[in-house]
């Protein structure tokens, strides 16, 4: 009998352990953590990141990665001022290369969080503190032309803008003391990516005029905006608020027609 009671427990145990699925999380500092499933973590926006395969860094991973992505890191140079070195500096240190839980199944290749003012998709993540809120995207452009928009509408990222366009220390140094993250070695972590794959060569002119644009041209706190829903256009913003296209790119910085769900625009 005794042996009978003990095989009985050991299969009730196997069952027991068996029944308890769980969800493998992904830290950013690429440690893993095991939560119990829970349809309460999520809202019907949000869901929880799932660990993606670990994938081997390779030299030529991450050359194709900068390769893909240099154009648009020049194009939000031109457009926002932020150095193609840290847009791309950044977002190799931000999504472990493009290869991060984060990245591949949200499109974020920034680490933005989703703060007050983000109305779009989101998912959990573990990062300073368990199941944090992060921006999800639909496409990988949108989460460069977010971040481009996340550091010219917040005035503690203002003085960045006055440095000169090839300052790419003081770039690293500044987004680390207006609390871009929270890592003590963020700007020499960055600034050793931007040397080592000389990301620096993809900074491009920019004249004084358009430098003192960007630095004064910072979104305050009291500024009026409007959250960019599905099916907006600039056209139809521009018509409910009685406001030129022009002067809406122009009170943006946006140099084209592109617009992102969840993306603030300054309409006063």
């Amino acid at each position: 009998m005794t042996r009978i009671y003990a095989l009985l427990i050991m299969v009730l145990f196997f069952v027991s352990c068996n029944t308890k699925k769980s969800v493998i999380q992904t830290t950013r500092n690429g440690s893993h953590s095991s939560v119990s499933q829970n349809k309460n973590n999520s809202s019907n926006k949000s869901q929880t990141i799932e660990a993606s395969p670990r994938v081997k860094v390779t030299n030529e991973l991450i050359l194709n990665y900068i390769e893909k992505y240099k154009d648009v890191a020049q194009s939000n140079m031109m457009n926002y001022g932020i150095p193609a070195s840290i847009v791309l500096g950044q977002a190799l240190l931000e999504s472990g290369y493009g290869v991060s839980s984060l990245c591949i199944q949200a499109n974020n290749h920034f680490g933005i969080k989703c703060h007050n003012d983000w109305l779009g998709e989101s998912v959990r993540y573990d990062d300073d503190s368990a199941g944090e809120c992060f921006r999800k995207y639909n496409d990988s452009k949108d989460s460069f032309q977010d971040h481009a928009f996340f550091l010219t509408s917040r005035s503690r990222y203002s003085s960045l803008f006055k440095l000169d366009y090839k300052d790419y220390k003081g770039w690293a140094k500044g987004l680390k003391e207006a609390g871009y993250a929270t890592d003590p070695q963020y700007p020499t972590k960055l600034i050793s990516l931007i040397e080592r794959y000389e990301l620096y060569k993809y900074d491009i002119y920019i004249n004084k005029k358009d430098i003192v644009r960007y630095a004064n041209n910072r979104i305050s706190n009291e500024t009026e905006r409007y959250v960019v829903s599905k099916g907006d256009t600039l056209y139809s913003i521009s018509k409910k608020y009685n406001i030129p296209v022009e002067e809406l790119k122009k009170l943006n910085n946006i140099f084209d027609n592109s617009i992102s769900i969840g993306q603030s625009i300054i309409i006063k």
